[in-house]
């Protein structure tokens, strides 16, 4: 493969992947870059020389350095996440935490947090984007989840699937902490 093709292919998948994340169509990119649908599709499909001037536009209209789109480097097929880079980002009045282990990015974005929460601590938490999911498993302990007003009793040893674009919230009404991991993906 030359050079020439290897960046045509890396800019191709990159401004899929964006667009996508975008949640904008073909014709809703190309009216934000000024260029024409027909030029995006060859560019997705990996076909054709777009120009400098096109790339820029492009760039620009997704909000992103030009040498994103034309990095040949494919994200590595793992990323680790060490203890060191894990990030307590919510702490409870009693002690509790949510961590976030780790995540992907862009969208579809994919994250994976554990929390604990300890006697009477309860998370509350607006509605994300539309089309969020959420799957948590308790590990030890009750959890009492609330999803738009409706409450569930999750047990250890079971996981929960719910639409994490309604408000929603995790509580623990027991005298014993509630540990749980919990996976959000946004579309």
């Amino acid at each position: 493969m030359s050079d020439q093709e290897a960046i045509g292919e890396a800019v191709a998948r990159t401004v899929r992947s964006l667009r996508a994340g975008h949640g904008w169509s073909l014709d809703e990119l190309a009216g934000r870059a000024g260029v024409s649908k027909g030029v995006l599709v060859g560019l997705e499909q990996g076909r054709g020389n777009p120009s400098l001037g096109t790339l820029i536009r492009i760039s620009e209209a997704l909000g992103v350095p030009l040498t994103r789109l034309v990095q040949v480097e494919e994200e590595p097929v793992t990323r680790l996440f060490p203890p060191d880079r894990h990030v307590v980002l919510w702490r409870g009045p009693s002690g509790g935490t949510g961590t976030l282990l780790g995540g992907s990015d862009p969208r579809p974005s994919l994250e994976l947090w554990r929390w604990v929460l300890r006697p009477g601590e309860v998370r509350r938490s607006d509605a994300h984007v539309s089309g969020t999911k959420e799957i948590i498993y308790v590990e030890d302990g009750v959890l009492t989840l609330g999803v738009a007003g409706h409450r569930d009793t999750v047990q250890a040893g079971t996981a929960a699937v719910f639409v994490g674009d309604r408000p929603h919230s995790y509580g623990n009404e027991t005298d014993e902490d509630v540990r749980f991991v919990l996976a959000v993906m946004d579309p």
